[in-house]
């Protein structure tokens, strides 16, 4: 004989309550996105929302991991897919451009404008930060293995390119949510690439 499940089963679709977090978030911040917000999104009362997630925080912390991996992923996947730093980041700029810009959704990017200099969740803010101080790393990191490799000039400055290159990507991001469409950004993602050393193969 089968045992029945316990519990009152679910009376909502999870995923799709988490994709409205997301967009909530994204929309207009952590601190400024409230539980009352976030359940007029989700369409479900605060005890669902609390037994399915957690508190704020931590359904905040789901929402950005699942941000990555259903929106945010380009960056890695140019840097995991393209042969060189120069081609990676000129392909994650080119991306970016369309990704921050596409219709039917919030503009610009979760995990850069989701916290504000002031923001007193100063650990959401810090774990952010992480975030993007690690694709910073990962962008120099290419750039010192095309160097070691002969791609790229010995004399290149990998640390600044890398911070310059990041600078630009958050300011892409920014510059979506003023309103500033898809082809004046990808004008930007060419002029930050004339800004690279040209590649000077072995």
């Amino acid at each position: 004989m089968t045992a029945k499940p316990r519990g009152r089963p679910r009376s909502f679709d999870r995923d799709a309550a988490l994709d409205q977090a997301i967009k909530a978030f994204w929309e207009h911040g952590y601190e400024a996105t409230s539980v009352a917000d976030l359940t007029r999104a989700m369409g479900i009362g605060a005890p669902s929302l609390y037994a399915a997630f957690g508190d704020k925080k931590a359904l905040f912390e789901e929402a950005v991991r699942t941000y990555v991996e259903r929106y945010g992923g380009f960056i890695g996947r140019a840097l995991a897919e393209e042969p060189t730093a120069r081609a990676a980041l000129a392909r994650a700029l080119r991306e970016a451009a369309e990704e921050y810009t596409r219709p039917g959704r919030p503009h610009g990017c979760l995990v850069i404008s989701a916290t504000a200099p002031a923001d007193t969740a100063t650990d959401v803010a810090a774990s952010l930060a992480a975030m993007r101080e690690h694709n910073v790393g990962l962008f120099e990191s290419r750039i010192r293995a095309d160097i070691a490799a002969g791609v790229l000039p010995p004399d290149t400055d990998a640390a600044a390119l890398a911070r310059f290159t990041g600078a630009v990507i958050q300011g892409m991001s920014q510059q979506s949510r003023d309103g500033v469409g898809r082809a004046e950004l990808e004008a930007v993602a060419e002029a930050a690439m004339r800004a690279w050393p040209p590649e000077t193969r072995k």
